[in-house]
């Protein structure tokens, strides 16, 4: 796996999403089914029509390993894209996680593979196989555009994209937020004086 997704596997999403301004993070209601599941990888993406997932096998099969394959399912929750079986086929085969803007089944089962499965809901009905579907396309999940190749990021908060043109430049913004962050923790955690401090100048910054 290269290096820069090494990177961005450390840094959590917020910090992630600070150094972007807030704008690509996916639908708040598209959650990890494990609130410790944390991934990094490339997007590989799946335009998926409501209730057809041949695509997604299209996609397992043609995966490479690290991969987190991201479907756009219209945000359709009635039938699930995938259930335990399927998604043990994306374990297996060495794909980093699962983003679906809909939903997921056999729940229990996927939960015990702990592999990061990242949805907006659970459904009981299951997907047909008619094989209308396009991989390695641009597609809009959450609310947000995603290419081929774009670095997704997950973690108990939910996911980021950062565009595979950006990566450098937020990996090192990312990087620097997090340092700060750290370093005012260890500042004021635990004294109330210097907290008092942090407090009024914030105050004061925001009344000018």
């Amino acid at each position: 796996m290269d290096y820069i997704i090494n990177q961005f596997k450390e840094v959590p999403t917020t910090c992630i999403s600070d150094a972007m301004d807030g704008l690509n993070n996916l639908d708040s209601a598209i959650k990890p089914l494990k609130e410790e599941y944390k991934f990094a990888g490339r997007a590989l993406t799946v335009k998926m029509p409501v209730g057809d997932n041949l695509a997604v096998l299209k996609a397992i099969r043609q995966a490479r390993e690290g991969d987190v394959i991201i479907i756009d399912t219209k945000g359709n929750s009635y039938r699930g894209i995938a259930g335990d079986f399927v998604v043990g086929m994306m374990q297996t085969l060495g794909v980093s996680a699962l983003v679906v803007d809909g939903a997921v089944r056999d729940v229990a089962g996927i939960k015990e593979l702990n592999f990061p499965v990242f949805c907006k809901s659970t459904a009981v009905a299951a997907s047909g196989k008619a094989g209308v579907g396009e991989l390695n396309v641009p597609i809009s999940c959450g609310g947000v555009s995603i290419s081929q190749g774009d670095i997704l990021v997950g973690d108990a908060d939910g996911v980021v994209v950062v565009p595979q043109s950006q990566a450098e430049t937020v990996l090192k913004k990312a990087l620097q937020k997090l340092r700060k962050d750290e370093e005012r923790e260890q500042k004021i955690s635990g004294n109330p004086e210097a907290i008092k401090e942090y407090l009024d100048s914030m105050i004061n910054k925001t009344a000018k």
